[in-house]
């Protein structure tokens, strides 16, 4: 018989409208997974137990009353979504995952749980995340590594690495994170999942957090394209002070819809496999991902061209200005700077010795690679629809293998190496997701990522749901599930 957590989140919320699941039950059943296998996983940082029961109590008055007027619940009503420690829930404790802020409680709500709120899900706690979301791995001083499910002694990778572990493990149906480099697709690869890094503007980053670099943005992690595609609808939409805004979709349309209907049509793809920084080797696991998602989409009748374009430092260089400068923004109190971490130290020393011309320049970088990205995927004729590459270049990293905290400098060198490809949706603030599109022999998950159009995570979701039903991946579960 299967279990709640068998259940796709749709299909949790569909029993909760009909009235054959309770959301007061559903939320007991993840309490009671986490309070079993957290300790093992390291998904959460922070539990809410006792804000998840109000707010499960609420979602179920809200259902009765619903079921007896004959109105319509928003499509995740009642489903239990924690958040990534590095947003703000008025209330909840706060910690960006560093000693620094382990009692920092605010009283303010990002934009983000606030449109959650709205949407009726329920908040199981905060999930784990490396120091200021820095690194590509989740290891911190405040709770126990993340890691992927599919072998406890590999990294759910970062930096939502807990909002991974947790979807991954079944201690949650889903989760919120965020990505200023890959870090939603990056554990998304390294456990199986599915994980959107939506376009720039799409969702919201205040009131208070904004990037003003525009790398970074929150977007969700799911086993299922529906299921990511309705926590996205949920997530998305413009607020007041929003630096960026993101093109609208078609009134009416949800990205859910896309997620349920097919391509419009054969798309034109293009298959990147060298990595762009050199001295990079790609794992031939990662290559074969790559290759094999290629041959797919053959398949189903996509073109696929297969290019190798030139290597180029210049963007790596200037990634690594423009996120030395980030590194600064968290507001560190005098005195405490020692009980930060040796390569959060290490990039903030850098940060402060970046110069306003060269942190300019290096968002000019961004800019000119992200138009000549756009002109390559909207000329006439001859553009692309789809950019295709493996999500990373290695398999799941063993806990500890990317950390170095005797030479931070090194460590980041391994995590530019790890995952070179992630990087450019960021800086250009095109969507790209990843698809656990293939298994190694010893049962790893290797995750593939398409990159589209600014805007175009309607077409990225159909492209992936026709993927997803010509490969099913949601039904291989790890021995922890």
């Amino acid at each position: 018989m299967a279990e709640l957590h068998d259940l796709t989140a749709l299909e949790q919320a569909e029993a909760i409208r009909r009235g054959t699941l309770s959301p007061v039950e559903l939320t007991e059943h993840y309490l009671q997974r986490i309070d079993r296998l957290d300790e093992t996983l390291g998904a959460f940082i922070t539990l809410t137990p006792e804000l998840a029961r109000k707010q499960a109590a609420v979602a179920e008055s809200e259902a009765v009353a619903a079921r007896r007027e004959g109105r319509e619940l928003p499509p995740l009503h009642g489903i239990p979504v924690p958040v990534k420690d590095l947003n703000l829930v008025a209330g909840v404790r706060c910690t960006f995952g560093s000693q620094v802020f382990t009692d920092h409680i605010p009283d303010t709500d990002d934009h983000v749980v606030t449109r959650l709120r709205a949407a009726g899900t329920v908040m199981l706690g905060k999930t784990n995340t490396p120091e200021f979301g820095l690194p590509c791995h989740t290891e911190n001083r405040i709770a126990p590594p993340a890691r992927t499910p599919w072998d406890l002694d590999r990294s759910a990778g970062g930096s939502s690495g807990g909002a991974g572990a947790a979807v991954a493990g079944g201690l949650a149906p889903l989760a919120h994170g965020s990505d200023g480099g890959g870090s939603i697709r990056i554990p998304a690869s390294v456990c199986g999942l599915y994980g959107i890094k939506p376009s720039r503007g799409r969702v919201s980053p205040g009131p208070l957090l904004h990037d003003i670099s525009g790398l970074s943005t929150s977007g969700p992690l799911a086993r299922t394209v529906a299921d990511a595609a309705a926590l996205l609808d949920a997530l998305s939409g413009p607020m007041p002070g929003d630096p960026y805004g993101a093109p609208s979709l078609p009134p009416g349309e949800t990205f859910l819809d896309a997620a349920r209907r097919r391509p419009a049509g054969p798309l034109r793809v293009v298959s990147l496999q060298t990595p762009p920084i050199p001295g990079v080797e790609l794992h031939a696991d990662c290559r074969a991902a790559a290759a094999g998602t290629a041959g797919l989409l053959r398949e189903l009748g996509h073109h696929v061209d297969e290019l190798e374009l030139p290597v180029d430092d210049s963007v790596r260089h200037a990634f690594a200005a423009v996120w030395d400068v980030m590194a600064t923004v968290r507001p560190v109190p005098a005195g405490a700077e020692g009980l930060l971490l040796p390569l959060t130290r290490h990039l903030r020393e850098r940060g402060e010795r970046v110069s306003g011309q060269r942190f300019a320049e290096a968002m000019y970088a961004f800019r000119a690679l992200g138009q000549m990205i756009a002109d390559a995927l909207q000329t006439p004729g001859t553009g692309y629809d789809v950019i295709l590459t493996p999500t990373l270049a290695q398999p799941p990293a063993m806990v500890g293998a990317l950390r170095r905290d005797a030479d931070p400098a090194a460590e980041f060198t391994a995590l530019a190496a790890y995952t070179p490809f992630t990087p450019i949706y960021n800086a250009t603030g095109q969507p790209a997701v990843s698809l656990p599109l293939h298994w190694t022999e010893r049962g790893l998950p290797i995750g593939v990522m398409l990159g589209g159009r600014y805007g175009a995570e309607a077409e990225l979701l159909s492209l992936s749901a026709q993927l997803e039903e010509a490969r099913p991946w949601a039904s291989r579960r790890p021995a922890v599930w």
